[in-house]
């Protein structure tokens, strides 16, 4: 009868009916050895706060579509983002359990549940980031025409040192970043992706900036990092996220994220003509595969969008305080 089951794919393992969803789970993240410190982080929070209280305590065969169904529908009334985030984890480790032959098939079968549908982010002025900028401490003001000129994340920014950005051929590199774990420690690591790692050209216009802020506030070590507090240490995300929070109530966009920022920067670049694939390269998107093929004739393209961005700001009607 067994042999039988396995040659119709129906075998299921006799331990099923008595191993709930808690069990499996703990013992399938242990052995997710390929995780990255913040993705496990990240999977435990969503099992710990949001998977297992509602679900743990059912055996794995028990779990039908309707239960699953009922608590993501739970869930998303509230929490949109975290139940799609919580739905694919949870798709995932029964899929697992599927390949594992303790169930005949995933009960995750709600459409679209994964998905996660953000609301459109908005967008800056070019005088309201100039305004941004002018907001921050001076120590911190260069955090803004990075951000948005050249399109970088706040980890991309906690990380940069000295020597990844190259003056006198007006480039920066990307080749590690620093974040921080829900625990609060400090983590540098390199990109995620290759085409994480990359090399932006600065618009000229931003390179002044840049100049005063390494001979004023940056050390002369070449890994050096660019921005530190007040007192020298490797400047923070809360203490960066503190002085963010002025700034744009200052502004009057406490609707802005810092993120949002990239999304201004990336948002101008399309309109000076900048292609798919040339906004993929400066914002170190990795989504389309076939956009990595043309990696190179990205860097001579970007030289252009960088300049063409500076026009922009140098022909904005709306002058700058």
């Amino acid at each position: 009868m067994i042999e039988a089951d396995l040659h119709r794919g129906a075998w299921i393992d006799p331990r099923s009916s008595s191993i709930t969803l808690k069990e499996y789970a703990a013992e399938w993240l242990s052995l997710r050895r390929d995780l990255a410190l913040r993705t496990r982080e990240l999977y435990q929070h969503l099992l710990d706060r949001h998977i297992i209280p509602a679900l743990g305590s059912i055996n794995l065969v028990a779990l039908a579509p309707s239960k699953i169904r009922s608590w993501h529908a739970g869930l998303a009334a509230d929490y949109a983002s975290t139940a799609a985030k919580a739905y694919r984890l949870l798709s995932t480790i029964l899929h697992t359990a599927v390949a594992d032959g303790l169930i005949l098939s995933s009960p995750c079968k709600v459409n679209g549940a994964g998905v996660e549908r953000a609301a459109e982010r908005p967008v800056a002025t070019v005088r309201e980031v100039a305004e941004l900028e002018a907001a921050l401490p001076a120590h911190l003001r260069l955090i803004v025409p990075l951000a948005t000129w050249c399109q970088l994340r706040r980890a991309e920014l906690l990380g940069l040192r000295r020597q990844d950005i190259d003056l006198d051929h007006a480039v920066l590199r990307i080749e590690q970043s620093r974040t921080y774990t829900m625990h609060g420690k400090a983590l540098v690591k390199e990109p995620k992706t290759a085409a994480g790692r990359r090399t932006i050209a600065i618009p000229d216009f931003v390179l002044p900036a840049i100049e005063s802020h390494l001979e004023r506030f940056t050390g002369p070590e070449p890994d050096a990092y660019v921005f530190t507090g007040k007192t020298g240490v490797p400047l923070g995300a809360n203490v960066l996220q503190v002085a963010w929070q002025r700034a744009r109530v200052r502004v009057g966009r406490t609707d802005l994220r810092l993120h949002d920022l990239r999304h201004t920067g990336l948002t101008l670049a399309a309109a000076t003509g900048a292609t798919t694939v040339e906004l993929m390269h400066r914002a170190g998107h990795s989504s389309a595969v076939a956009a990595m093929r043309y990696q190179h004739a990205t860097r001579d393209r970007d030289r252009l969008i960088a300049e063409a961005l500076g026009r922009l700001v140098a022909s904005s009607t709306e002058p700058a305080p």
